[in-house]
């Protein structure tokens, strides 16, 4: 074994540390990181809260394409804030998304600014949003321009057609149902897109819509007072003497629908303020017809089927339409003890003066006259209401109004209202008559006993047929042979005349001569008959040569 203290050497002795006290004015370097960054800290802080703008909450249906804290809110393409948390409301029908916006975003706290998501979207008014497939969903916002502020708002659920920044003015169309308009359906002036519908409702009392219609500049100076709007949806297909006439806009009309506009006889009157109201028309006929003027309502009862007449169908006198039927009804007449069948029409006399160019029809009566004085004095000239076939291939009908002078003078009380205008049957209904006359004596004859005596004749000239098919061949086996022999005697009878009336034949020479002197007879009776008349006294005295002698 070896000696521990030889394995395990000495170790030598340490002097003690000796402790420098460091001077107490110099700081010391270990605090100087944790100053600068607090100081940094600060400087951030502080920069964050000079530049952090308002915080608002918006409420959407749905977060559909939202991320908190990558959301970005953005105007005219500039972000203008993030979204910075999205939570659902207490009865969880919304969800609140909470916008922390920049500093200088301060005019996007007004209550009337709008707000809503931007994503890809295909309406009435195009495709839109194509760029977020790939930077993803945003929110887009307008700026409101009331004076106070808020931080609570309904976000939209489709991007609004006008922003507050387009140039042009708004105008009020009011029509009795929308048709296939929707927002965003183009408004076209000469077949140029120049607006679209903005928006629409439903008016109070539940009788019309009223729609707005925003019209870009520099489009909105060719409105004026006397412009008219219509319907320019779908295809408009009129029948005339001229053949098949096809209006409209563009495809996109077609299917998505429209609304055009134009003034009379192309004069733009003043200029139109905006939210000026117009009417909406049905199409373009309708609308750039000139103004009715005061309508007046007739009353008329027909004693004759009504099928084919409709509300709304025209009323025509000698080809013009100065009205439309309102109403059709049937009531019973105790008087009488029979229906009738009462037709409520509105007619515009204007519409038939305007076209004659006088005061009167068919009248030099002055215009100081009332209209129920111009119907009594028409009527005493005649004129009468009569029901007519309007097309034979659908049997629709209409009523005209045209003079009768051969129908016995009606009365007419002007003080009712409304004033009862005398019928005469159509043409039509006599013709039925006339057929139904017809088809009566045709059901009078009877056919039944003409029948039984046809088949009775019938059976007698088959049993006819019958016999002389028998005799026929009774003469061929029977008499058909005697027959043949007579023919053959005729024949040698013929023959034998033949030979004696040629030429040659004695008989014919004797006859010749015969003839021969029969002529010459005949010219000495000539001879002496005119020798008589000249000397009848040669009966008695004889001739003269023969006295000589």
């Amino acid at each position: 074994m070896s000696d521990p203290e030889q394995s395990n050497p000495p170790v030598p002795e340490l002097k003690p540390p000796s402790v420098k006290r460091r001077r107490d004015w110099l700081p010391s370097l270990v605090w100087l990181i944790p100053v600068v960054a607090a100081l940094v800290g600060v400087y951030l802080v502080a920069r964050i809260l000079t530049q952090r703008g308002p915080e608002i909450v918006i409420s959407f249906k749905s977060a559909e394409g939202l991320e908190a804290g990558k959301t970005a809110v953005k105007y005219k393409e500039v972000q203008i804030g993030v979204v910075k948390t999205i939570r659902l409301a207490r009865d969880r029908s919304l969800v609140r998304v909470t916008v922390q916006l920049t500093k200088d975003s301060d005019g996007f706290t007004a209550p009337d600014t709008r707000y809503w998501v931007v994503r890809p979207r295909l309406d009435t008014s195009g495709i839109s949003g194509l760029g977020t497939l790939l930077s993803g969903a945003y929110i887009g916002a307008d700026a409101g321009t009331a004076d106070e502020t808020t931080d609570q708002f309904t976000g939209l659920e489709t991007p609004p057609i006008v922003t507050r920044d387009a140039s042009g003015q708004q105008y009020l169309l009011h029509a009795t149902d929308i048709g296939s308009l929707d927002v965003g359906s183009p408004v076209y002036f000469r077949r140029i897109k120049v607006g679209q519908v903005a928006a629409y409702e439903l008016d109070g009392d539940g009788r019309g819509v009223t729609l707005r219609i925003f019209v870009n500049t520099p489009y909105d100076k060719f409105i004026g007072l006397n412009t008219r709007f219509w319907h320019a949806s779908g295809i408009d297909l009129s029948l005339s003497a001229g053949g098949v006439n096809v209006r409209t806009q563009s495809v996109a009309s077609i299917v998505l629908g429209g609304i055009a506009f134009q003034a009379p006889e192309n004069v733009i009157g003043p200029l139109a303020s905006e939210n000026t109201a117009y009417v909406l028309a049905a199409d373009e006929t309708t609308a750039m017809k000139p103004p009715d003027g005061p309508s007046q309502t007739l009353l008329m009862y027909f004693n004759q089927s009504l099928r084919g007449l409709e509300p709304g169908a025209p009323v025509d006198f000698r080809g013009v339409v100065i009205g439309e039927v309102k109403s059709i009804g049937v009531e019973f007449d105790r008087s009488e003890r029979e229906f009738r069948m009462p037709v409520l029409l509105q007619v515009y006399p204007d519409r038939l003066r305007r076209r004659a160019g006088i005061n009167e029809v068919g009248a030099n009566a002055p215009s100081s006259r009332t209209q129920e004085e111009r119907l009594r004095f028409l009527i005493g000239k005649g004129m009468r209401a009569q029901l007519r076939n309007g097309n034979l291939l659908t049997g629709q009908m209409y009523v005209a109004l045209d003079f009768f002078p051969k129908q016995p003078v009606v009365k007419v009380d002007v003080a009712t209202n409304p004033i009862e205008l005398p019928t005469v049957p159509g043409s039509f209904d006599d013709l039925q008559s006339q057929v139904q006359e017809i088809a009566t004596k045709v059901n009078k004859i009877p056919f039944e006993e003409l029948g039984k005596d046809l088949r009775v004749s019938l059976a007698t000239l088959n049993k006819t047929l019958t016999g002389a098919e028998k005799l026929a061949h009774t003469l061929n086996n029977d008499v058909s042979p005697e027959i043949t022999a007579a023919l053959k005697d005729v024949r040698k009878t013929v023959d034998a005349a033949n030979r004696t009336l040629l030429e040659d034949a004695p008989l014919q020479s004797d006859l010749r001569q015969t003839m021969q002197e029969l002529t010459r007879a005949a010219g000495s009776m000539r001879v002496l008959t005119d020798y008589l008349e000249r000397h009848p006294e040669s009966l008695l005295r004889g001739k003269p040569d023969d006295r000589k002698k």
